[in-house]
């Protein structure tokens, strides 16, 4: 990406009203989607929206957009752009989901308007929802098994869904028929559009306040601001490479053993490349990325680090991204792509991986992986037995920091805008009753700065027809890590209770479109952060405060932390610190921690599958990856886990 050539200055106020009036007009189009939306999934903030100019670079995002839409919204609008060209009009709407065009998944639907002002093409207005389903094999379209598009769900290429302001009622019933719950998708087809002439109202009363011409200058400026701004600060670091890597758990195709996903930094001056070659082909299911999407991660991850700017197309034109065809950072059609969240994940953590290094003021370590768990069916509490789509989320901890705790139950890093859905809107419109909703006990990677906490939920399947449950996550196995000596989270995963048999049986971090029955009961923990820093340089006191929490238990707080803390009355949290036994217990951890991350990993697994050892023990202690309801070794797994374990922790120990 080029630099712009110099535009025509505004004067500072002009510039700094136009700069923020920008962004308002995008917030302005997420109230009236909150307004106006049908789906549960959308009012939940699973949604965002674009200003952009007449080429269709990014503009504007609003201040809750999620991280994972922006990066590609300027796709979209481009690909909109080259398919109808000459063809565009006042009072028309365009309709795209097409991930090989720029987008994320087919659920990400976005709507597009031309903005006009008089004769003169101003810009373009985006709204982007995640419909709750958009057809496809399994109910909420995300069936893990898919190899190729064809079982994801409708795919839209650039389509006109109203021209020169009128509805074209054919194409959207024609979209809608093609999904599980066509009322809620024509609704959100018109709030969209609504939303997108919010936008186009802003626009308009601002080029009749300041002119067209002032507008448009101030559209390119705002994108000139940015991308001067992020050269400044890089042009002030050390040129250099850094280069990590992380993991997505399997491929079902390709056996046992996780699938790596490499990133390699390279500052130079005033621009940075990111270069993914070395990464895994796609693979056999849907946790592949589309080009868009890997290139969204890398926005994210990178903006964390430059919190204070906005966010537009000029700091996409201060980096480069290299992406090897045909790999899962880069699939093309017709690979499956639904579950591309997973490898966009796994990039924004090695992206905040290596920038903690660059700028270890703002280190974190891994934050939790997001997780979708989708049940479908019909709802007996009705006559008509309605289609009933769960499509339900949770929040999770993020990675500790340099001098900090991570964030307890927060959204996931790939949008923090994101809602965690009331429990309460979700029975009213689905046959599940939640029965418990809390904070984990010890999901937080332990360290000198702990992770944040993770929760656990669980639900029961009420009155309902042919229910079926999809569980869509990662991590089982690629547990979220610590840094700079910090240990790991804890796996993730489903449990499902059967109400004919009462026995838990563990289903693990992936499957799709499994039945179940009335009476069913499935719970799922989300992972805490990563620990950052050794956790047995973490203050007694800070452990003791944890305990009486119920963030860590006496258990863990002597087996990961080395701090023993004795029970005096738990019903009025009462505890004692024995320091003493503390010094103690952590002289003797400190000892001998290094061997027992290098113990045979064969012994791990017969020592957990005799119930000698729990799984934390075999992720924290060991660096074991097994498979949790059996305790089957994996042994290149293990060998994996390790190899990271080595760099990220048992290297700073050492020193």
């Amino acid at each position: 990406m080029t630099t712009q050539p110099p535009r025509k200055s505004l004067d500072p106020v002009t510039f700094e009203v136009l700069k923020n009036s920008f962004i308002t007009s995008v917030d302005q189009m997420a109230e009236q989607i909150l307004r106006t939306c049908y789906s549960f999934v959308i009012y939940n903030r699973d949604f965002s929206s674009g200003l952009h100019d007449a080429q269709g670079n990014s503009v504007a995002q609003g201040n809750q957009d999620i991280a994972v839409h922006v990066g590609t919204l300027h796709f979209t609008c481009k690909a909109v752009i080259e398919a109808f060209e000459k063809d565009i009009h006042p009072g028309d709407v365009y309709a795209i989901n097409d991930p090989y065009a720029g987008g994320t998944h087919f659920n990400d639907v976005r709507l597009i308007r031309p903005i006009f002002v008089q004769d003169t093409l101003l810009g373009f207005s985006q709204s982007n929802g995640h419909w709750s389903d958009v057809g496809g094999s399994v109910p909420g379209s995300f069936d893990v098994t898919a190899r190729e598009m064809f079982k994801e769900g409708l795919r839209i290429t650039p389509v006109r869904l109203f021209a020169k302001g009128q509805f074209c009622k054919d194409v959207a019933q024609l979209i809608a028929s093609n999904t599980r719950d066509p009322a809620s998708i024509i609704g959100d087809i018109h709030a969209q559009a609504q939303a997108t002439q919010v936008c186009e109202r802003e626009m308009i009363r601002l080029s009749e306040k300041y002119g067209v011409e002032t507008v448009i200058e101030g559209m390119g400026a705002v994108q000139d601001y940015v991308e001067k701004a992020v050269r400044q600060r890089l042009a002030a670091l050390p040129d250099g490479e850094w280069e990590t890597q992380d993991f997505i758990d399997c491929d079902p195709l390709s056996g046992e053993g996780m699938i790596p996903i490499k990133v390699k930094l390279t500052i130079q001056g005033d621009r940075a490349i990111y270069d993914f070659s070395g990464s895994h082909p796609t693979i056999g299911s849907i946790y592949n990325s589309a080009f868009g999407s890997t290139f969204s991660a890398v926005v994210a991850g990178m903006k964390t680090f430059f919190p204070d700017l906005p966010l537009n197309s000029g700091f996409y034109r201060v980096f480069e991204v290299i992406a090897p065809e045909n790999s899962i950072v880069d699939a093309r059609w017709p690979v499956a792509v639904t579950g591309f969240l997973m490898p966009f994940e796994k990039i924004m953590n090695a992206i905040y991986e290596i920038w903690s290094q660059i700028m270890p003021e703002r280190a974190t370590a891994c934050a939790f992986n997001l997780e979708y768990l989708l049940t479908g069916g019909r709802d007996l509490r009705h006559k008509e037995k309605p289609i009933f789509m769960f499509y339900d989320w949770l929040p999770g901890g993020w990675g500790g920091r340099n001098g900090k705790d991570g964030a307890n139950v927060t959204t996931a890093s790939f949008g923090v805008g994101l809602m965690s859905q009331p429990v309460e809107g979700q029975e009213r419109a689905n046959p599940i009753l939640t029965t418990a909703f809390q904070i984990q006990t010890d999901s937080a990677g332990p360290g000198k700065w702990r992770g944040g906490l993770g929760v656990v939920k669980t639900s029961i399947m009420r009155d309902a027809q042919d229910p079926v449950i999809s569980y869509i996550c990662d991590r089982e196995r690629a547990v979220v890590w610590g840094i700079n000596g910090g240990l790991p989270s804890m796996p993730h995963g489903l449990t499902l209770t059967r109400a004919k048999t009462g026995k838990p049986e563990w289903l693990g971090s992936v499957f799709s479109d499994m039945p179940i029955e009335s009476g069913d009961i499935f719970s799922r923990p989300t992972a805490g952060g990563g620990g950052f820093g050794d956790p047995l340089e973490r203050d007694p006191s800070l452990v003791l405060e944890d305990v009486i929490d119920e963030y860590v238990s006496i258990e863990r707080a002597a087996k990961d932390y080395g701090v023993v803390i004795h029970a005096i009355d738990p019903e009025i949290c009462a505890y004692e610190l024995d320091m003493p036994a503390t010094e103690q217990l952590r002289e003797q951890i400190r000892s001998q921690r290094v061997a027992w991350m290098r113990s045979d990993p064969t012994e791990v697994a017969r020592w957990y599958q005799e119930g000698k050892i729990d799984q934390l023990d075999a992720v924290r202690q060991y660096g074991v990856i097994l498979e949790w309801d059996t305790g089957t070794l994996l042994p290149k797994s293990t060998q994996q886990f390790r190899e990271m374990l080595e760099k990220r922790t048992i290297a700073q120990w050492q020193q």
